[in-house]
C-alpha cells in the first residue's frame, strides 16, 4: 500500500523551521535531518501532531503559498490563542483563521466550534457566523458564538 506524505519546499532556515514546529505541537519529532552546506539542513523528515511531513531547503526556485496550508483543528479559544500567537510571530496574519508563519508556510488555526456553528440546520444563524468569521483574522470563539446567538 503506498503512503502519501506532504512535502514542503523552503528557501532557507529549514532546520530552524523544523525545530520550531516540532517544539510547538505534541506528538511531534524530528525523524531525519540531511545536512546541507555550512551546517544547514538540506532535507528533513518530521512528525507534527502525528502527521509525517518531509521538507527540502531547495532555494528560491519555488515558493510556499496559501494554495497549500496546514489546518490545525483546536478545541477552544485557549488553543486558538496558543497556536495562532506562536505561528504568526514574525509572520503575517490573514483572514478567517489563516496566517503565514515566519518561514513562509501557511496555516489555518480553526476551532471545532466553527464547523459546529456553520453546520447548524438554521441557515440564517450559520450565515451570521460566516459573516462574523469573514471579519476576523484570528478566530474568536466567543464572537462566533455571539453571531450565532444574535
Amino acid at each position: 500500500m503506498p503512503s502519501i506524505t506532504p512535502f514542503l519546499w523552503f528557501d532557507g532556515r529549514l532546520g530552524e523551521a523544523v525545530e520550531f514546529y516540532t517544539s510547538l505541537f505534541g506528538d511531534s519529532a524530528v525523524l531525519e535531518l540531511v545536512p546541507g552546506a555550512e551546517g544547514s539542513v538540506m532535507m528533513a523528515r518530521f512528525r507534527l501532531a502525528g502527521v509525517e511531513l518531509m521538507a527540502l531547503d531547495g532555494g528560491p526556485a519555488h515558493t510556499l503559498s496559501p494554495a497549500f496550508s496546514l489546518f490545525v483543528s483546536v478545541d477552544g479559544q485557549d488553543e486558538v490563542d496558543h497556536y495562532w500567537d506562536a505561528l504568526v510571530e514574525g509572520g503575517e496574519p490573514g483572514q478567517c483563521g489563516w496566517l503565514v508563519d515566519r518561514f513562509g508556510l501557511s496555516w489555518q488555526v480553526i476551532p471545532t466550534a466553527l464547523g459546529e456553528l456553520m453546520g447548524a440546520p438554521d441557515r440564517e444563524r450559520a450565515g451570521r457566523v460566516m459573516q462574523a468569521m469573514l471579519a476576523m483574522s484570528k478566530l474568536d470563539v466567543a464572537g462566533l458564538q455571539a453571531a450565532y446567538d444574535a
